[in-house]
């Protein structure tokens, strides 16, 4: 399983050198992780606002703490056989925490995880009212982060808020920082139009991030326009949960207004393709193996 994960981690690391602009849904559960994998997407993404959504019903203001995140990390990792880069909101806590939170992550089996300079608790990059540590602290948790990992394919992604919470030039200083500091991707999160999307392209040689959420303060630039920019990883990475809400929230009311399922049968995926999903036909195989049973 260890060097699975090295590899994968091989793997991630060789696609973002690329610079080709690959698309990673994110995932806010194990199967919906399986989806992803299933659909042919090489890599998919870890939501903290999806797993803050989907495991406390509370938004991402820093509710879920290492132990709930990295465990739904590792339950996501274990689930699938692509790359998982995870969400490692500030790294809970200063440059000691953060080396702690990255031995965790590594060992729960992701191939990336961001760590971001806001101020704790942190909150989604699309809100407001953000606050940022000094540039200097955030640069020593990259570096600390760097220095931690024991797999040197681990990707260690820095992330600033600094567009919302201070200013676009401050944000280029942060990221040029990160890259000072080790960091192998940098994640400039929301800008706010076209030309700083290209700014920010522009200024960096470090594999970049483009962080593409629906409803968000970013253009969703076509697919190729980043690519033609040459970012490395284009994360979706609240879709499948949006997508998924809407889903299940008009089949119940339907249900409740029709006071009925069976006229609704075609909403449904076929219970023996959840189980062929979900692995049921190979857990009973291992099953009758070990039960002794000719």
């Amino acid at each position: 399983m260890k060097e699975g994960r090295m590899t994968m981690r091989r793997t991630l690391r060789t696609l973002i050198e690329r610079k080709a602009g690959v698309v990673v849904p994110g995932a806010y559960d194990a199967v919906s992780a399986r989806l992803v994998e299933r659909a042919g997407f090489p890599a998919v993404y870890m939501t903290g606002y999806g797993t803050s959504a989907s495991r406390l019903g509370l938004p991402d203001l820093g509710f879920a703490g290492l132990a709930e995140m990295a465990d739904h990390a590792r339950n996501l990792a274990a689930a699938v056989g692509i790359p998982l880069i995870a969400d490692a909101d500030t790294g809970y806590g200063n440059a000691l925490s953060v080396r702690r939170t990255v031995r965790t992550y590594e060992a729960a089996g992701v191939a990336a995880l961001h760590i971001e300079d806001q101020v704790a608790p942190k909150r989604c990059g699309h809100l407001s009212g953000h606050q940022i540590v000094p540039r200097a602290e955030f640069a020593g948790k990259i570096r600390a982060a760097v220095e931690a990992r024991t797999d040197p394919d681990l990707l260690v992604i820095a992330r600033t808020d600094a567009i919302s919470a201070e200013s676009f030039d401050e944000a280029l200083r942060r990221g040029e920082a990160a890259a000072q500091a080790g960091a192998d991707m940098l994640f400039i999160e929301a800008p706010r139009s076209e030309m700083e999307v290209a700014r920010v392209a522009a200024a960096f040689e470090t594999p970049l991030l483009y962080n593409y959420a629906p409803g968000g303060r970013s253009p969703l630039l076509p697919f190729p326009r980043l690519r033609d920019l040459g970012y490395a990883i284009i994360i979706l990475p609240v879709d499948t949960l949006f997508v998924a809400v809407k889903a299940i929230a008009d089949f119940l009311g339907e249900v409740k207004a029709g006071d009925d399922v069976l006229r609704l049968a075609d909403r449904y995926a076929r219970f023996q393709d959840f189980n062929e999903l979900i692995g049921v036909t190979d857990q009973l195989r291992l099953a009758e193996r070990y039960s002794g049973s000719t």
